[in-house]
């Protein structure tokens, strides 16, 4: 009986590798073109990294860079280590399950504390001055609102600042200036009632200039960069109060100065 002759094996490489390659291939695909669509501030980066790395001390299990740490430095074998990593580091702890929107929240989180002790701080100075009954002050994740009436500031149909308020404004740019790195944002508001005169056209017009007045005040009196304050014209279209009301309108006739804090996506 004929002896079967033994099949010669396939050249090449096994099948099982090119699926894998392809494989490998679609996912630096997949990869390279979020990458290329996403842009990174690499300051704000830093600042987050840092908030992140002293809430979690996601760091300081392995060393103070991810390529000392135990995961890299045991090589291939990185994926047994995993579970004593995280126990190292204290992530599995605090964040079982890091998917985006938690971190979403968690940067959320450090903003509205980093906002809550600028306010703290602010209020402190605006007790000291005297200015507490003058401007209003509150929070948010990514600012420290401070809001003016606008019967304090300008008369009727008007966008020229009253003498009397300067020293509230000078004091008001001392404090700015210690926030000097953030941005500030001014904007004016109005009420719905339609303004009629020879200067201005319309609430917005009015608005705009106002904004300016401020703005233009505090480039002439203190150190701040024209460059990291914005400031705009928001009409009628953001109300606080009623506009059925004078006492709603009278809410209503503001100027806001936002102090963005370091984490805030605003710049």
């Amino acid at each position: 009986m004929a002896k079967r002759k033994p099949e010669e094996p396939k050249k090449g490489a096994p099948e099982w590798q090119c699926t894998f390659g392809d494989l490998m291939n679609l996912l630096l695909c997949f990869f390279v073109l979020l990458f290329s669509m996403s842009s990174i501030d690499a300051e704000k980066w830093k600042e987050v990294v840092a908030s992140f790395n002293s809430t979690f001390s996601v760091f300081d299990g392995g060393a103070s860079a991810i390529g000392d740490g135990i995961l890299i430095s045991n090589g291939v074998s990185q994926l047994n280590e995993l579970s004593e990593y995280l126990n190292s580091t204290g992530v599995a702890e605090d964040v079982e399950d890091p998917d985006p929107e938690s971190l979403y929240e968690q940067m959320q989180k450090e903003g509205l504390a980093e906002s809550e002790q600028m306010a703290e701080q602010i209020q402190e100075a605006l007790d000291e001055m005297d200015l507490e009954n003058s401007i209003d002050i509150d929070f948010t994740s990514q600012y420290v609102l401070l809001t003016m009436r606008g019967a304090i500031l300008f008369d009727s149909g008007s966008a020229r600042l009253k003498q009397d308020v300067y020293p509230m404004l000078d004091k008001l740019g001392l404090i700015l200036m210690t926030y000097s790195d953030s941005l500030i944002e001014i904007e004016g508001h109005t009420d719905n009632v339609p303004i009629h005169n020879s200067v201005y056209a319309s609430n917005d017009e009015l608005s705009s200039a106002r904004a300016l007045s401020v703005f233009h005040y505090f480039i002439e009196t203190t150190t701040l960069d024209p460059a990291d304050i914005k400031h705009s014209g928001r009409g009628e279209y953001v109300p606080i109060a009623d506009n059925a009301t004078e006492e709603g309108r009278a809410h209503n006739r503001r100027v806001e100065i936002r102090i963005y804090n370091t984490l805030s996506t605003e710049r």
